[in-house]
């Protein structure tokens, strides 16, 4: 029996799945019929694939969900949200796991080889930027300093430390992160930067969050960005680095995520989910294991933030009325989620256009 679950981030994310659910709905998309449920066990193949930010849920869920379905055969691959997303629009994917929205040129891509999909929110990450474990001079950056570091006018020019602070030793500036497929990327810049895909080049890029983190473990005056997880899981070899956006330094973390102060590195994941593939019961029932509450303890312990119990109803009746396309509009990504941003329709479009 469900049990009922409560955190600090009910007010915010309740409000956001179920009224923006309703705005959305509102707004064009059309529920169709609930997929088919059959009896006896399951059988069949589901295959995933996009974000390393989501990976780490994703092979939670799959090994979970793989122990009560043994019939039933999960492939999850790493690629990126936008190579996720290509991949996913061509038809190749049941399901494309996504650390930003869907985007228009992505939407589009999708219309054009009919493919329709289900947007359904799993959770919240703390995007972090880290520096080697033995690096001792650097506690808290500003969002200014990270714009200065990571700019395209940084490239060539921004090499040593001393050149982000004086204060800082003068001793090279290795940097590490996501590729232009990266979710974390089109996020990171524009949250920093204030254009998505707006960054220097000048750095190691891979859309594998494990490359970075051994890349960023590797050398002492390394520093990177990725999903709070992989922090989580390499704290000894790496840390955190707190960010200051005007208001003091806040370092990520769940606690920060739910009560909102960590801005703006604080942003939600996704799993779309096809809805050709969701007539399927196999992957129907894969789609609802990975939103299901009581399956929330599989994100908290990779130290991401689960969306509340009531928020995750919310989604799971998303996903059985089969509610096609994106609340987002087609925008990518979007800095500020919050509950009073989407109170109506309205508030969402003023939030989108901020």
């Amino acid at each position: 029996m469900r049990t009922t679950r409560q955190s600090s981030m009910g007010v915010t994310l309740v409000t956001l799945a179920a009224v923006v659910f309703c705005a959305a709905c509102g707004a064009g998309d059309k529920p169709r019929e609930t997929a088919a449920v059959t009896q006896g066990p399951l059988s069949g193949r589901v295959s995933i694939d996009g974000s390393s930010t989501v990976l780490p849920i994703s092979r939670a869920m799959t090994t979970a969900f793989q122990v009560e379905n043994p019939g039933v055969s999960v492939s999850v691959g790493v690629s990126g949200t936008g190579g996720g997303f290509k991949k996913f629009c061509a038809g190749q994917l049941d399901l494309s796991a996504a650390s930003r929205p869907i985007n228009a040129a992505e939407s589009r891509e999708c219309e054009a080889k009919h493919v329709e999909f289900i947007e359904l929110p799993i959770a919240f990450d703390s995007l972090s930027v880290v520096v080697n474990a033995n690096n001792t001079f650097v506690d808290c950056l500003t969002v200014a300093e990270l714009k200065k570091i990571w700019e395209p006018a940084a490239e060539g020019r921004i090499t040593r430390w001393s050149q982000v602070r004086s204060s800082f030793p003068d001793r090279p500036l290795v940097l590490f992160g996501p590729g232009g497929e990266s979710g974390t990327f089109d996020y990171f810049t524009l949250a920093v930067v204030g254009k998505e895909h707006s960054s220097r080049t000048d750095y190691t890029a891979s859309e594998d969050d494990t490359v970075l983190v051994n890349g960023v473990a590797g050398n002492g005056g390394a520093l990177g960005y990725f999903g709070y997880a992989y922090y989580a899981a390499n704290a000894s070899a790496l840390r955190a680095l707190a960010i200051d956006n005007g208001h003091g330094c806040v370092a990520p973390s769940p606690k920060t995520v739910e009560d909102r102060t960590y801005q703006p590195l604080a942003r939600p994941m996704f799993i779309y989910l096809s809805a050709g593939s969701a007539a399927r019961p196999e992957v129907h029932a894969f789609a609802r294991f990975y939103v299901d509450p009581d399956h929330a303890n599989y994100v908290r312990d990779l130290g991401y933030v689960p969306l509340p119990t009531a928020t995750l109803l919310t989604v799971e009746r998303r996903l059985d009325e089969n509610v096609m396309g994106s609340v987002f509009g087609g925008r990518g990504s979007v800095l500020g989620v919050t509950a009073d941003a989407f109170q109506n329709e309205d508030r969402i479009k003023s939030a989108l256009v901020r």
